[in-house]
Formats: C-alpha cells, sequence, structure tokens
C-alpha cells in the first residue's frame, strides 16, 4: 500500500498523533496536509512526552522522512522552536524535515486581523488565534498571501510587504470599531528584517514537496498523510460556520499534497471513546452537568485541556451519528478507539444511536450548526466497568463491560476496530488486528 492517512473521525483531539506514530516504522515518508500550527499533537515515547502543533508526528522516528505540504500554513518562528526543542531532545531533522515551497506564510497581521476580529460580542467562531483563518483568506484572495519560497527572495519579499502590509493597516483600523488609536501600525521593513531572519533557518528544509512525494511514490515509498483537526471540523463538510478554515478530510490530501487520491488505499479513522470540542458550536452530546458532573471528571482524568491553547475542551458521550457520517465522507476501513482507560470507574456509559428533533426519530447527521442545534440525543445505556485498563496490552484481557463497548461502537459505527488504546504512552496499546 503506497499511501495511508490517519484522519480523525470527531472534532479533533482524538489523539491522532499517537497512531501516526505507532504507524511510523511501516512508513518511508508523514505528510501533513492541512492546518497550521492550530493543531496539537501529543507523543509519548517511554515515559517522555513530545508536543507538536506545526510539525508532522513521524519527526519523532528516526528512519522516517517529514513533509509539511503546500497545504499547510506556517509560521515561521513556531517552525523554527519545534525543530529547535527537537534537537534538544536528539532528534535532528536537518536532512529529514521537508517544508513546501508553496505553503502559505503565517505575518503579526494575520494573527492581529484575527484577535480583532474574535474581540467582538457578536460572530465569534472560537478561534486558537494563531492566524490561521487570515492567512487561508489571503491564500484563496491571491492578493496578499505570501509563500514559503518567496521568504529566499529578499527584494521580492520586500517589495511583496511593502504593497500587503499597508492595506492590512487600514483593514485593522477599520476592525478596531472606535479603538483605532490604541493600534500600532505595522512597518513592512520590519517585517521584512524579521521574516528574512527566519529565512535562514528555513532554506535547508525547503523544497519542492509535491514532486518530491512523486518521485518517492514512483520509488516504491510508502507514504503516511496526517491529517490536522477532525472530520467534523472540515471547512466543507463540517459544522459550518465553527470548523477550521482547511479540508481535514482526506480528501484534502489532493490539494494539500500534489498527490492524486488513487495513491491512497487505506483510511483508518481515529476516535476518542467520548466526544471533545473546543471551540463554539453545537455539541448534542455535551455533559454540561456542572463541576462535580461527569463531564468534568471525565475531562479531569483524560487531561482534556487544548495542546495548543491551554483551554478546556467541551465534553460529551460518544456520538454514533456523527462518526458515521465523518467515517462515510472519509472512506474510513477502520477506527481506532483511543482514551479508553479514561471512562474507568464510571457505573453506567451511554452511547448517542439516533437523534430527536421535533419528536421525530432521525439517523443521519446535519452538518450545518443551525440545524445540528435543533438535535437532541438518543442514548442507549451501556454497563461501565471499575478495573484499571492502563496495563491492558490484549484485547481478551479488556473487562467484559470494557470488551461489549468496543464492540458496540464498532457496531454503531459499521467498521471494525483495529487498535484501542488505553493511555498515552507508545506502549499502551492494544492491537486488535
Amino acid at each position: 500500500m503506497p499511501g495511508t492517512c490517519v484522519v480523525g473521525l470527531q472534532w479533533g483531539d482524538e489523539a491522532k498523533g499517537k497512531i501516526v506514530d505507532l504507524l511510523g516504522d511501516g512508513f518511508d515518508y508523514v505528510v501533513r496536509y492541512n492546518g497550521g500550527a492550530n493543531a496539537g499533537h501529543t507523543v509519548v515515547v517511554h515515559g517522555k512526552t513530545f508536543k507538536l502543533s506545526l510539525l508532522p508526528t513521524g519527526v519523532i522516528r528516526p528512519n522516517v522522512k517529514s513533509v509539511i505540504g503546500n497545504g499547510v500554513v506556517v509560521y515561521p518562528p513556531k517552525f523554527i522552536e519545534e525543530v529547535a526543542g527537537l534537537k534538544a531532545a536528539g532528534i535532528d531533522l536537518s536532512e529529514s524535515l521537508k517544508i513546501s515551497d508553496h505553503a502559505h506564510v503565517i505575518f503579526p497581521y494575520h494573527m492581529e486581523e484575527e484577535r480583532l476580529a474574535e474581540s467582538g460580542a457578536e460572530g465569534k467562531i472560537g478561534t486558537t488565534g494563531r492566524g490561521i483563518g487570515p492567512c487561508y483568506q489571503d491564500k484563496v484572495g491571491r492578493r496578499f498571501g505570501i509563500r514559503v519560497g518567496e521568504l529566499l527572495r529578499p527584494d521580492h519579499l520586500r517589495e511583496r510587504l511593502r504593497f500587503v502590509v499597508p492595506f492590512k493597516n487600514r483593514l485593522m483600523k477599520a476592525f478596531a470599531n472606535g479603538h483605532a488609536d490604541q493600534l500600532v501600525p505595522m512597518e513592512p521593513d520590519a517585517i521584512t528584517d524579521q521574516y528574512l531572519g527566519y529565512a535562514d533557518a528555513l532554506r535547508p528544509h525547503v523544497a519542492d514537496t509535491s514532486r518530491l512525494l512523486h518521485e518517492a511514490l514512483a520509488a516504491g515509498k510508502r507514504v503516511l498523510f496526517e491529517a490536522a483537526q477532525g472530520s467534523l471540523l472540515d471547512v466543507d463538510h463540517g459544522t459550518y460556520p465553527y470548523v477550521t478554515s482547511s479540508s481535514s478530510l482526506p480528501s484534502g490530501i489532493w490539494g494539500g499534497s500534489g498527490v492524486p487520491a488513487k495513491n491512497v488505499q487505506r483510511i483508518i479513522g481515529v476516535v476518542k471513546a467520548y466526544t471533545t470540542r473546543v471551540g463554539k458550536g453545537p455539541f448534542p452530546t455535551e455533559l454540561d452537568d456542572g463541576p462535580t458532573g461527569t463531564g468534568e471528571r471525565i475531562r479531569k482524568v483524560g487531561r482534556e485541556y487544548g495542546t495548543v491553547t491551554g483551554r478546556p475542551r467541551r465534553v460529551g458521550w460518544f456520538d454514533s451519528v456523527a462518526v458515521r457520517y465523518t467515517a462515510a465522507l472519509a472512506g474510513a476501513d477502520e477506527i481506532t478507539v483511543m482514551l479508553l482507560d479514561v471512562l474507568s470507574g464510571l457505573p453506567e456509559l451511554k452511547l448517542c444511536t439516533a437523534y430527536e428533533v421535533d419528536g421525530e426519530r432521525v439517523t443521519h447527521f446535519p452538518s450545518d450548526s443551525y440545524q445540528l442545534d435543533r438535535c437532541r440525543p438518543v442514548y442507549e445505556t451501556i454497563q461501565g466497568w471499575t478495573e484499571d485498563l492502563t496495563a491492558v496490552r490484549k484485547l481478551t484481557d479488556l473487562p467484559a463491560a470494557a470488551r461489549r463497548y468496543i464492540d458496540r461502537v464498532g457496531e454503531l459505527v459499521g467498521l471494525p476496530v483495529s487498535v484501542v488504546s488505553v493511555g498515552p504512552d507508545r506502549a499502551q496499546t492494544i492491537l486488535v488486528k
């Protein structure tokens, strides 16, 4: 199989990074094809924790080449910071990490645009504040987008920023809503000098990654594609407008890496044993039951706080209606169930099997937020278990109730469960097949 994709089937934070890390040794390349430094991945190897938000999770594997594709938006300081952090931990990426010359660049004005847009009382999306959305807006708007390859051409970059930055200053003044006197105008030459400094650090990694990947596939190399965010945040098929700004489904691979879809022959969908969401938007199975309720218990045990922002995640029961929808969109062949250990100690668990809308039972997922907001979950209750699962390594060693829960999740989604995770460490994994 030349190409495999690991994709989250919920609202993100499904522990995709662990699955990518587990599979890493079986591949020659790992490719990020969407998103930016708003996608937190935590990987624990032999008790050592690595937290990444921009670099592909494959960088942890020493024999794997990692690629940041053209569909990613790049904030150079974060790239440099993560590369330096891994180097300090003994992982040298000087030869193994490449970044597309066509990936778009995030500038300070993108983050300021986002801050101002999210500061009002109305129309908030609940973004991470990393400038991701405004950068993608510039990309599709074409006039103001700047790509990584342009950082390597000093005179050209200075000319471009002298055109872009004055417009951004005027735009931010309009966004300031009567507080323009508090804004400090950005200086194009100062930003140019700053980013030319970043360019020196990026230069050894910049490449035509589409050609690189085509040559790798022609040579019989195996490529693992790593989706950022979750499928319910896909800009086209997610819970719009409370979504990300890129294609987080496998459909984003072709545009975000240049690799045609025919090269991807296995798609692994990743789900949590429950559901979480960050930011605004409807969430039918949310457990909003107070500081002593089940939702807060799951949040604390599962350490449900954003890797990038530190924000507490919203928590709810597993929603099979939503996962069936995204599994179909993704073309998933199998699912992996993560963080099963977090549910230990709960006397009973609930699985959402359908919705009720105006007294009518529905089993399809409405991806538009205003429709989803009217849906009420229909639950099936299943017995919980008390045993600690973190030392279990075989499916047959799971408590009977935990095994029934896994089996029922697979039945409701309609896909086989291939992996069960019972802890953050690479070793805390049950390989079902």
